[in-house]
């Protein structure tokens, strides 16, 4: 599948465009900007890109009032059209948002059941109790999403509402040709509900690609042939910075060999999750690693481990950001974008990725592995690449077979004698390739 072999680039597009927070009902086209980011999207290797929500909502975006119309801070349909057929025409694929879960106060099912309360024909599209109240005071009682109640749960085992939602998914696939879904809250949804979505988009488009939120659990339960095709690797991402700023990589290489390692018992093998090192949810990489100078590691370890990496806006050039400031703090407006030796690090080792069938597909074993160094193995048939990491500011020389005397860093393009060794500078890494 082309996920497989791509690296993505996420936008959050409310924060992109510096739109207001509430919803204003002022029309603007800022969505447009992202054709100005391709010439940066492509330069950095990315050839997909996942937008978090762009309909219309109350809010922040998660809180959805239409399903069919992108919001009135970012553009029109044709704004965003325009946007999609820029970014396919550059090789760059399209996934969006789907946030299925909930909707928003404001969406037309919920606000006639307010008014309409029990004749309301939407009343079980919801979890409603006409007899209880909420915190607005309507008469009535909802579900929400994990005590949210901006966030009106929707009744998924409701045929009507699963068919209304599938409607709006054949409306983005026919109008704006998108290549995927990133499923909000995965971990929530009634998994009958995803193994029908499974069902409808493989009939709609060929390689249609699902992706699913998750955060603790067995991934397997969402990722299998029957529902998604990829999940968000929360376990790793943790795993990276934490092995980092305790400079123990044991903890990730042990995380890394449990979902993928050699083992029978291995969780994920075969499976793609999405890699990341942050995302519009968590604190910028650059302001939870200790060492900034680690920060070209963390992005080391989630081209090289299995799996799909995932770049988010602006962390590639370094932007700080702590969640403590606020979410609006993780999802900011940026004037241009900027480009320095990180972002130009990435682009080479997105290269790298995408052109590796052993880094897209191959197995995982752990060859060296100390607090402070680590090297592991990925393997498709013929194909091997080599994974270095040294967290150490001194220079440490890593010894292993690679099955020939000499390799190649593809980052580097130096060639290296096994016989003494690698040799890697402090605070480095290098993606290996032996040399028949």
């Amino acid at each position: 599948m082309w996920a497989f072999e791509s690296v993505f680039y996420q936008i959050y597009p409310l924060g992109f465009t510096g739109v207001p927070f509430e919803n204003d009902g002022v029309q603007r086209h800022g969505i447009l900007r992202v054709i100005d980011w391709i010439p940066h999207i492509t330069k950095i290797g990315c050839n997909a890109i996942y937008f978090s929500p762009v309909f219309e909502s109350d809010t922040h975006g998660y809180n959805t009032r239409d399903y069919k119309k992108i919001d009135v801070r970012l553009g029109t349909n044709d704004d965003f059209k325009s946007v999609c057929d820029a970014l396919h025409t550059a090789g760059i694929k399209v996934v969006l948002d789907g946030v299925f879960n909930h909707v928003g106060r404001g969406h037309f099912a919920f606000q006639d059941v307010l008014k309409n309360r029990g004749n309301s024909r939407y009343l079980n599209w919801f979890n409603i109790n006409l007899d209880g109240n909420d915190a607005w005071n309507d008469g009535l009682w909802y579900e929400g999403w994990e005590g949210n109640y901006d966030l009106v749960k929707l009744n998924l085992r409701n045929n009507e509402v699963v068919e209304y939602l599938f409607d709006c998914i054949k409306y983005w696939i026919e109008y704006f040709d998108i290549d995927g879904i990133r499923l909000d809250v995965a971990y929530c949804l009634d998994e009958e509900f995803m193994k029908r979505l499974r069902s409808f988009t493989d009939g709609l488009k060929e390689d249609f690609f699902l992706l699913g939120e998750t955060v603790h659990g067995d991934y397997n339960r969402l990722v299998n042939d029957g529902m998604l095709h990829s999940a968000t690797n929360y376990e790793c991402y943790k795993g990276i910075y934490s092995a980092l700023n305790s400079m123990n990589l044991f903890e990730i290489v042990h995380s890394l060999l449990r979902q993928f390692g050699p083992e029978q018992w291995t969780l994920y093998k075969g499976k793609h999750m999405l890699s990341f090192v942050d995302n519009h949810d968590v604190s910028r990489i650059a302001s939870v690693i200790n060492n900034v100078k680690h920060i070209p590691l963390a992005y080391g370890f989630i081209f090289g481990m299995p799996g799909i990496p995932c770049v988010y806006y602006g962390s590639e050039w370094g932007f700080k950001a702590d969640k403590s400031q606020g979410d609006p703090a993780l999802r900011p407006y940026f004037e241009n974008y900027q480009e320095n030796e990180l972002t130009e690090f990435i682009g080479k080792l997105a290269e790298i990725k995408k052109n590796s069938r052993a880094l897209n597909y191959g197995d995982f074993s752990s060859l060296v592995l100390t607090n402070r160094q680590c090297v592991f193995r990925r393997q498709a048939g013929d194909d091997v690449m080599f994974v270095a990491v040294n967290a150490d500011d001194s220079r440490y020389t890593a010894r292993f077979d690679a099955g020939s005397s000499r390799v190649k860093d593809l980052i580097t393009g130096r060639e290296h004698d096994l016989s003494d060794g690698v040799e890697m500078e402090g605070c480095s890494v290098m993606f290996l390739r032996p040399e028949r």
